[in-house]
């Protein structure tokens, strides 16, 4: 640990652009600390112009959060700790450690190795660990853990440790993994699969003919098509209030066709009708090889629970596709051309799965679809045996898995 280091307080924090609010005192930081109010301990060495990591202090609402940073300003570790009231003692409530295995890895790449420890007042200990990041398996467990590995003490101000949070993992997990490593079957150890890769053939509800949990797929309908000239593909819900698309994916530049996938459903009560169930990018002809969650922004697969998935989400039962790069222009668009009486009325033309916006001159479109509902919707990227895009689908509609 550098020698020079030394510490600043701030009112606040945010982890991830490394900046905080109003620069406090000493004594101001004192003050708040003493009457349980929030403020940032961030660590920080002379010459570095990142820090080196940083407390979030909230001692009223019984927490503190910890961030330590890497020379590329990147998470290397973070830890939630909630205090303990009665014996000022902290739980580590939850520690994640990352291994970057070069200085491109991104914060949140797939390749990027993590291991989770989420530990519970009543002795039990959550570990899961992805040597190989979000595309490899996981190694899990749920362990009794001993008193002493749960809590750790409440620092005086003053007495802070001297980083935020240590960058490797504590003594009893990095042994509990070797052992794991070694014999995979061991007590309490089991491996599962990518959390981050699709175990259901997505490829199904574009077969016609083919018959799923009792209805049978139609022939999928065209739906127009899309330029993407940014290479970078959008898809989010067209009324979401956030400026950037929560979902992207890299696709060559190109335009491509989007295309529906429906089912006939026979209902004794009402009769036959058909439900819009998918909607497809088609990116090349090539096979998929292999379906892959779409992620947003800080999604991470270790914070997924069995049965749970990523996506857009949306109030206004709709997501659409298209460009990144003009995608609030391209949004705007649309809520003109939606306004009565408007010439550019002419740009929205309806589909099966909802309607398509030519951009005219913006050089991209969007096509917008229907879902069966608000919530949200996993965006699966279909890749071929080299791992390029070959199509990016959304399921819209009837829950064919539960209903087989």
């Amino acid at each position: 640990m550098p020698d020079t280091m030394y510490v600043t307080f701030e009112e606040s924090w945010d982890a991830k652009s490394r900046t905080g609010g109003r620069a406090l005192s000493h004594e101001e930081a004192r003050v708040r600390d003493a009457a349980g109010l929030p403020y940032a301990v961030v660590y920080r060495m002379p010459g570095r112009e990142l820090p080196l990591g940083a407390r979030m202090v909230a001692w009223q609402a019984g927490v503190l959060d910890s961030w330590a940073y890497d020379d590329h300003g990147r998470r290397t570790t973070e830890a939630e700790l909630q205090m303990r009231t009665d014996e000022g003692q902290l739980l580590v409530r939850r520690l994640l450690v990352r291994r970057f295995p070069d200085g491109r890895t991104g914060e949140f790449d797939v390749h990027c190795p993590r291991t989770v420890v989420e530990l519970s007042a009543g002795g039990t200990a959550r570990i899961s660990h992805q040597p190989e990041g979000m595309r490899g398996d996981s190694l899990e467990a749920e362990l009794t853990v001993a008193d002493e590995h749960l809590w750790t003490r409440r620092p005086c101000f003053d007495d802070w440790p001297a980083l935020p949070v240590a960058d490797t993992l504590p003594d009893w997990v990095a042994a509990e993994l070797v052992a794991a490593e070694q014999a995979p079957a061991g007590p309490g150890w089991r491996r599962e699969p990518s959390r981050l890769l699709g175990s259901t053939d997505f490829d199904r509800v574009f077969r016609p003919g083919t018959r799923i949990g009792g209805v049978r797929v139609l022939d999928a309908v065209p739906c127009g098509s899309l330029r993407v000239p940014s290479g970078v593909l959008a898809v989010d819900c067209p009324q979401s209030g956030d400026e950037e698309p929560r979902i992207t994916v890299a696709v060559p530049p190109g335009t491509y066709p989007v295309k529906a996938a429906s089912v006939e459903v026979v209902d004794k009560g009402y009769g036959s009708y058909e439900e819009l169930v998918a909607i497809r990018l088609q990116v090349s002809d090539a096979p998929v090889a292999a379906w892959e969650m779409a992620l947003g922004p800080g999604d991470d697969t270790l914070r997924l629970r069995d049965g749970a998935a990523f996506g857009f989400g949306t109030d206004a039962a709709m997501g659409a596709f298209g460009d990144a790069m003009t995608w609030q222009d391209l949004r705007d668009l649309l809520e003109r051309a939606h306004r009565p009486g408007s010439p550019e009325a002419d740009r929205i033309a309806s589909t099966e799965a909802g309607a398509h916006l030519d951009g005219g001159g913006l050089g991209a479109d969007m096509a917008v679809f229907c879902t069966g509902g608000d919530g949200v919707y996993p965006v699966w990227v279909g890749r071929s045996a080299s791992g390029e895009v070959v199509c990016v689908d959304v399921e819209t509609g009837l829950d064919l898995d539960h209903d087989a």
